[in-house]
């Protein structure tokens, strides 16, 4: 499949600002640049609205991007991006022979994807992504896109789109992952213990710390890790000297994308305790690092391989209690969705 001399528009909110920059939004990053790895003859050219913060037009990886300098500002600064935005897709699509447009969020992008995709008749897909799902996302009532147009992320967020809105995305199309060869497994998996994200309430990383207090009597030398930086880390520090676990549990701050892979081929279980996720591709990436994953969301209504799911903090400390009394725990690479499959399918909806 080729769309040599085509372009594909991509809105999306925010965006690296230069190759080196790992840590923004690391699927959409590796989805894109996948996309013109398997399509070098497709033009992509991506408008990030509000992040990188400066105003510029460079090369990332072969692709082209438009970057608004947004920086979340609302009122009249809001609706003068969307007017700046709206002229730069005006020239695009004056000059160009356009595939269409893929919006990455049910909010501000969607929303001009769709009246640019009206006015110039194009092919207009939004992808939803996690929390756009949920209830009282106004973008939905504005952009009042159809299930033609909406492409959910997993499952878990399809169901809840329609539960909320009664609307039914098209497709499912579950997020990918770069294949690379996975060097031979450590046979002392270090950290028994890993947390991968933002440390905001939504992620209840304090919920991880309690759950390490309730095991380090019955394992002493239980060792956890939690990689990621937020508003709660003040929060999770003082948890962690409260608990007395100073040397048990370690916070490493916001990590390089490929930091965070090497961390988990040394981990046992990456534990998930976020009350709400439209699909962690931290999940995946744990499963083909060879780590197990306990978590309380299921993207997916099939099952994967090394994925526990659970309902309670209860039912989790059994589970994390259970896997590491294994001696025998399984830590061979599972690997569910390569990038690649998810780039395809998502071509073949412009095809």
């Amino acid at each position: 499949m080729t769309f040599r001399n085509k372009t594909l528009i991509i809105l999306i909110p925010g965006f690296p600002a230069n190759e080196e920059d790992s840590t923004c939004l690391p699927f959409p990053q590796t989805f894109v640049k996948h996309l013109k790895l398997i399509n070098p003859g497709l033009n992509i050219k991506v408008l990030a609205f509000q992040y990188p913060f400066f105003k510029s037009v460079y090369e990332w990886h072969g692709v082209e991007v438009h970057a608004f300098n947004g920086r979340n500002k609302g009122s009249f600064r809001r609706l003068f991006l969307w007017r700046t935005i709206w002229q730069r897709l005006k020239k695009i699509c004056g000059e160009e022979e356009i595939l269409g447009i893929l919006s990455f969020w049910m909010g501000e992008t969607a929303l001009i994807s769709k009246y640019a995709a009206k006015k110039y008749d194009l092919r207009s897909f939004t992808w939803l992504m996690g929390q756009d799902a949920r209830k009282n996302n106004r973008y939905v009532s504005f952009a009042r896109l159809q299930s033609e147009s909406l492409i959910a992320l997993s499952d878990f967020l399809a169901d809840e789109y329609v539960r909320n809105y009664k609307i039914k995305p098209i497709i499912t199309i579950p997020p990918g992952i770069e294949v690379v060869p996975i060097p031979v497994k450590p046979k002392d998996r270090k950290i028994d213990i890993l947390g991968v994200g933002s440390l905001i309430p939504l992620k209840q990383f304090d919920q991880l710390i309690v759950l390490v207090a309730g095991l380090a009597d019955s394992h002493p030398g239980i060792r956890a890790v939690i990689c990621g930086e937020g508003p709660e880390r003040a929060k999770l520090q003082q948890l962690i000297q409260d608990f007395h676990l100073t040397g048990r549990i370690e916070l490493r701050g916001e990590l390089d994308h490929e930091k965070i892979l090497e961390i988990m081929k040394e981990t046992k279980i990456l534990v998930h305790p976020s009350a709400y996720e439209g699909f962690g591709v931290v999940f995946l990436e744990a499963l083909y690092a060879g780590a197990q994953v306990v978590s309380y969301c299921k993207p997916m209504h099939t099952h994967f391989n090394h994925h526990h799911i659970v309902k309670t903090q209860e039912e989790m400390k059994k589970k994390l209690m259970e896997l590491l009394d294994n001696k025998w725990l399984n830590h061979d690479p599972v690997l569910i969705y390569p990038i690649e499959e998810t780039c395809k399918k998502i071509l073949s909806l412009y095809n």
